[in-house]
């Protein structure tokens, strides 16, 4: 489910769930685990990664789909709690776009220090909107800060996925690679901050990002429950539904 790997004092975090690296109960434990773990296991910085073409496809739908409302409340903990694990982390976090990332995907993505996605015919995206899903303040709030209030407003209204070379341009990642290149150069860009006077550069990124860590100092404050109320309400539940449905006629 995760390949956790070694490069000298960086520690890859490859998503390795078959087919789609979709984000359900498991996976998110088991990334949260790995993402907390990372700096008392002796890592100065952490990558996420995903396989070639794809790095995450979101959100585990037809299994989330089957939780009643206890469990999902469970699930959303987990998966903020995730999202806090990344924006709080100790030590510089680079995601490695290696393909697709729509949705949870894309969030994983926004929340680290840096972005490095793969050239080619892939697009990454908010689209829960397109999905029958309102996107929770707290996302939104990480996507202003990268690209701006009113290109966060476009791309979250429409549910907009874009390709790479407009994703480069709003600020949504902060480079392309060719796809064998994406890790690479992810790897490079941590190796560089890590040449820096440690104190110095962990101390400005500390404040640099204390708006994010302020953010997310307290999961359970989220508005979870209104959430949940979204996700249960039987406009969402029939376009989930829809969307599964059109996955399995394709699969």
């Amino acid at each position: 489910m995760l390949d956790l790997i070694r490069h000298d004092s960086i520690l890859e975090v490859r998503m390795a769930h078959p087919p789609v690296n979709a984000l359900g109960e498991q996976l998110v434990r088991r990334l949260r685990e790995a993402v907390e773990a990372a700096p008392a296991d002796g890592a100065r910085a952490l990558l996420l990664s995903g396989r070639p073409g794809l790095f995450s496809a979101g959100l585990d739908l037809p299994a989330l789909l089957q939780l009643d409302r206890a469990a999902m409340r469970a699930f959303w903990l987990d998966f903020f709690g995730l999202c806090a694990a990344i924006a709080r982390s100790p030590i510089p976090v680079a995601s490695a776009i290696t393909g697709h990332s729509p949705a949870g995907g894309a969030v994983l993505a926004i929340m680290g220090d840096y972005r490095v996605m793969a050239r080619g015919a892939y697009r990454i995206g908010l689209n829960e909107v397109q999905v029958g899903l309102a996107v929770p303040e707290a996302i939104q709030f990480v996507l202003r800060r990268l690209v701006g209030p009113y290109r966060a407003e476009r791309l979250l209204v429409a549910g907009a996925m874009v390709d790479p070379e407009t994703a480069l341009a709003v600020g949504f990642v902060d480079e392309l690679a060719e796809p064998e290149q994406v890790v690479p150069r992810s790897l490079e860009w941590l190796g560089e901050l890590l040449k820096l006077p440690s104190h110095a550069m962990l101390g400005t990124r500390r404040l640099a990002r204390a708006d994010l860590a302020d953010l997310f100092a307290d999961v359970s404050s989220l508005d979870i429950d209104g959430f949940l109320d979204s996700w249960f309400s039987p406009e969402t539940q029939a376009a989930l539904n829809a969307v599964v449905a059109r996955l399995k006629s394709k699969g």
